[in-house]
């Protein structure tokens, strides 16, 4: 109530996750450099693509940019701070059939769809899902089945904020694809993983200065941090494994990935606000 609200026609995404960040970067590097009088710390200012698909900061030149720390803005509701991460898998299971004409199939055809159905069905559905987990818990989440009676492959994406249970659910994934695999002598499966990113938590807890200042900066526009754990990624979940500690801040955006995507122009003017907060502060700190 109040607020000036962006949204889409219905029809598509928005594009809020994550052209409010982009905006909000913007509109406080402009701020700043129309106002050579504020204090600042020397900033480095960065964009990365395919952030989504987990590819956004794998060739991210740490080195090259020459920052102590930094902050993704991909967050939602006002004051977000955000300083673990999911640790996110992609699991890709291929069944391999045997395909024949259909009029000659009795006794021959090894349809690799139905495994993977197989593989479905047997895998949680009351646990272990995106829709049955909230707060610190995992899931597997199977986003994709293509193929056809030869072979099929499904994807999935395995997630968790400890390694442990993660590897855990990759595992059960391996093994129920393997015992569907088993019943039909003829097929054959293969299980590959791919990790996506880490829980950004053990890298950034070794600068605990990049969340205090944040912290700070969010006060200092009268808002109140919001710590809790993204049930998800972002680049500065890679970027902080490279040795750049890089927490997430909110944008004003909600409802990512969905038609009912908005965005709140209100708190959109927040976030740059708290960026150029950021700037003032770091420009106190030693580390600045």
């Amino acid at each position: 109530m109040g607020h000036d609200v962006v949204t889409s026609s219905g029809d598509t995404l928005l594009g809020a996750d994550d052209k409010a960040g982009v905006a909000e970067i913007m509109a406080a590097v402009a701020y700043l450099a129309a106002r050579p009088e504020l204090p600042r710390a020397t900033l480095k200012v960065g964009f990365t693509p395919d952030e989504e698909i987990g590819e956004g900061a794998t060739l991210f030149d740490v080195a090259r940019f020459g920052a102590a720390c930094a902050y993704t803005l991909d967050g939602s509701q006002p004051g977000e701070i955000q300083d673990e991460t999911f640790s996110g898998t992609e699991v890709v299971v291929t069944y391999q059939g045997v395909d024949i004409h259909t009029g000659w199939a009795t006794g021959k055809l090894v349809n690799a769809i139905r495994l993977g159905g197989r593989l479905l069905a047997r895998l949680p559905s009351d646990r272990l899902t995106p829709e049955t987990t909230s707060d610190r818990e995992g899931f597997i989440h199977p986003y994709d089945i293509s193929g056809d009676a030869g072979r099929a492959e499904i994807r999935f994406i395995a997630r968790d904020f400890d390694d442990g249970l993660l590897a855990e659910h990759i595992a059960l994934i391996r093994r129920v694809a393997e015992e569907v695999a088993a019943e039909e002598p003829r097929s054959r499966v293969s299980v590959e993983e791919r990790p996506q990113y880490p829980n950004m938590r053990r890298f950034v807890d070794e600068f605990p200065q990049v969340v205090d200042v944040a912290e700070r900066a969010i006060r200092a526009e009268g808002i109140e941090p919001v710590k809790e754990p993204i049930r998800g990624g972002t680049d500065g979940s890679v970027l902080s494994s490279k040795g750049l500690p890089t927490p997430n801040l909110f944008t004003g955006g909600h409802e990512y990935h969905s038609v009912r995507e908005w965005a709140s122009v209100h708190d959109m003017a927040s976030a740059a606000a708290v960026v150029v907060r950021l700037a003032g502060l770091w420009a106190e700190e030693p580390a600045a």
